[in-house]
């Protein structure tokens, strides 16, 4: 994570791209959050790089004033990959739906937890399809009803927490974008995390979804803070805290610390950013290798 002296405040990281969501949407509570983050840890948006997914969500790459990379659906998780480690000195951001993180990326999203890679990976959670007009999506409850599944979904929801501590996420938590306040302190932490962070958001779709709502949300959401006995770093504690609240439990739900990143086990991979090194090699060298492989 690169920081720089200049005192940075939310503005630097406003761009003036027109809003594209819909009014009330809740991922405006997640890109305030993102922008009050990046300045409280005093970011360099030029260090910092977001890679947004497909959906509603992934328009929050112009909203945010950094590099972005707009990717094909379900594959934030390879570009930041990429960009990682062509970069370590970058800040990297993935950020995307429900969809788009837990459909078709689910695999890259499981790869990239249990792999350990130093990225931050924000998911705006809405239990549906905005962008395509309220199908049912991968989080969404059994019996759902929707334009796709009309007499309710048959499909059980895919369980982004749960899954994501069972892969070795080692930072996994959850906001609520009824609460900026708070996300922005949850991916503060997030971003500062060495290894692999998740940070699931709750972003209600006004919309086309009427059952998971603002008021749903607040009336059912449990906060890990509320626990004063909480251990947010004893793993079965936060698999227990999961399954007893049905995922609705909001906060940092795990952090192992110390844990060294996919950046650090590679052999040979080196302090200085594979974008700043010197790689030419002179004629000698080159034909050596050749040989070798002649």
């Amino acid at each position: 994570m690169s920081t720089v002296t200049k005192k940075r405040t939310v503005k630097d990281f406003r761009t003036d791209a027109a809003s594209w969501w819909c009014p009330g949407c809740g991922d405006f509570g997640v890109l305030a959050a993102l922008q009050q983050a990046a300045a409280e840890l005093n970011l360099d948006p030029e260090n910092v790089a977001l890679v947004a997914g497909i959906g509603c969500s992934g328009k929050i790459g112009d909203y945010f004033n950094s590099y972005s990379v707009h990717v094909v659906h379900g594959r934030a998780m390879p570009v930041a990959t990429g960009i990682k480690l062509a970069n370590r000195n970058l800040t990297v951001i993935a950020a995307g739906g429900d969809g788009d993180g837990y459909g078709i990326g689910l695999g890259h999203f499981l790869h990239a937890a249990r792999r350990n890679l130093d990225i931050t990976y924000i998911v705006m959670d809405n239990q549906i399809y905005g962008l395509t007009k309220g199908q049912f999506s991968p989080t969404s409850q059994l019996g759902f009803e929707t334009i796709s599944t009309p007499t309710g979904s048959a499909e059980r929801p895919v369980r982004p927490v749960l899954t994501a501590l069972t892969a070795g996420a080692t930072f996994v938590a959850q906001a609520f974008s009824g609460d900026p306040k708070t996300m922005a302190e949850i991916f503060k932490a997030a971003i500062q995390h060495k290894g692999f962070s998740l940070v699931n958001c709750f972003s209600p779709c006004v919309t086309y979804n009427k059952i998971n709502t603002y008021d749903f949300f607040r009336e059912n959401l449990v906060s890990v803070d509320d626990d004063p006995n909480y251990d947010r770093h004893d793993l079965e504690a936060a698999r227990q805290k999961v399954i007893e609240t049905n995922e609705l439990v909001t906060g940092i739900i795990y952090q192992e610390l110390n844990t060294p990143s996919y950046e650090e086990h590679l052999p040979g991979y080196r302090e200085e950013p594979i974008v700043t090194q010197d790689l030419t090699i002179d004629k000698e060298e080159l034909q050596a290798i050749m040989q070798e492989f002649a």
